[in-house]
Formats: C-alpha cells, sequence, structure tokens
C-alpha cells in the first residue's frame, strides 16, 4: 500500500518477486552462469504480462460489446411485438368491419368495403414493419454470439499467458530447463488463441 494510493497486485505478482528476490544471488550459486536464464525469463514474463493485460482489456471490452449488442437486440424484440399487437388489433377491426358489411344493408355494404380494405392495407404495411424489426433483432442477437465468441477466445489467451507466467514463476525458483521449455510452450498456445481472437475465429 503506498501513501498515495493503492497497488493491486496481478495473481502471480507475488511469485514473480520472490523468484526475482532469489535470483538476484549470485548466478553460479543457483547453477545460472552469467544469469542468462535470469534474464531472459524476465524479460520473457515482462513481454508476455504485457499482452495478457492487452489481451485481458480486449476480453473485457468483447464482453460489454456482446452486452450491449444483445440489449439492443431485446429492444428490437420489444419493438417488434409491439408492431404485432397493432397487426393483431387491425386484423380484430377487419374482422368486425367484414361482419358489419355482411350484416348491412346494400347501401351502407360499400361503406364497410372500404373500411376493410383499408385495414388489410393497413396490415400489411406493419407486418412488413415488424418483420424488418424482427430481421434487425437476430442480426443483433447473431453480433452479439460472435461478440461472445470472440471474447471466450480473449480469455482463453489470457489464461493460457497466466499459466505461462505461473511456470516462469517456478522455473525461475526450481532453475528447471523443462519448466522454461513449458512456458515458451504455453506462451505460443496463448498468443495462437489470441491471433484467432484478433480474426474473430
Amino acid at each position: 500500500m503506498s501513501g498515495d494510493g493503492f497497488h493491486v497486485h496481478g495473481p502471480h505478482d507475488h511469485e514473480l518477486e520472490h523468484a526475482i528476490e532469489a535470483a538476484h544471488g549470485d548466478p553460479a550459486q543457483h547453477g545460472l552462469a552469467g544469469g542468462g536464464m535470469i534474464n531472459q525469463i524476465a524479460m520473457f514474463t515482462a513481454v508476455i504480462a504485457t499482452v495478457g493485460a492487452i489481451f485481458s482489456y480486449m476480453g473485457g471490452a468483447t464482453q460489454a460489446n456482446a452486452g450491449l449488442d444483445k440489449n439492443n437486440a431485446a429492444i428490437r424484440k420489444t419493438e417488434a411485438s409491439n408492431q404485432w399487437n397493432y397487426f393483431q388489433a387491425k386484423s380484430t377491426k377487419q374482422s368486425l368491419a367484414e361482419v358489419s358489411r355482411d350484416l348491412a344493408p346494400a347501401d351502407k355494404q360499400a361503406y364497410y368495403q372500404a373500411k376493410i380494405d383499408r385495414y388489410e392495407k393497413e396490415k400489411k404495411d406493419i407486418q412488413a414493419a415488424a418483420e424488418k424489426i424482427e430481421a434487425e433483432s437476430k442480426e443483433w442477437d447473431r453480433q452479439s454470439d460472435a461478440q461472445m465468441h470472440v471474447h471466450h477466445r480473449w480469455a482463453q489467451a489470457t489464461t493460457a499467458l497466466q499459466v505461462s507466467i505461473a511456470l516462469a514463476a517456478i522455473a525461475l525458483l526450481t532453475r528447471k530447463k523443462w519448466l522454461e521449455r513449458g512456458m515458451f510452450a504455453v506462451a505460443a498456445v496463448g498468443l495462437a488463441i489470441g491471433g484467432l481472437a484478433m480474426l474473430h475465429i
């Protein structure tokens, strides 16, 4: 905790701090002649942590976009429902006009027929508007699903990079070469998944 604010640690910050403190000892004492492995892992960790932060931001942004798209879809569904209710009201009026026409004397039938024709035209216009709004709602839903798919890609990529950073910390502490190779392999997987997210695949 600093005097001017607060500091938030990432999931593996403590492990990395301890690993770096241990690594600051005599390189020969740790079997790391010249500190080459230490420098390599430290640089790797800094780069991967930066890329991981970018991936995490992109994941949050795509999740927010998916939520907005889903909200737009819901709004358009409500508007389409209102249009269909309006369509039903016109259908009811048309049915009543048809009954009135059939029961009316011959001189009044033309009046009711005109109303029936008008309601029929209005229904077609309302139906076209409702179908257009429904199509827009489906498109918003499709975009939301696509954004969520990309969000999951970013989340998978971020997770892989976090695992890679954890392996880097363990590699520094244990000085195991296979862990160093493992951290590079997991990071490569994370970067590949991030590439898929970037390409919306």
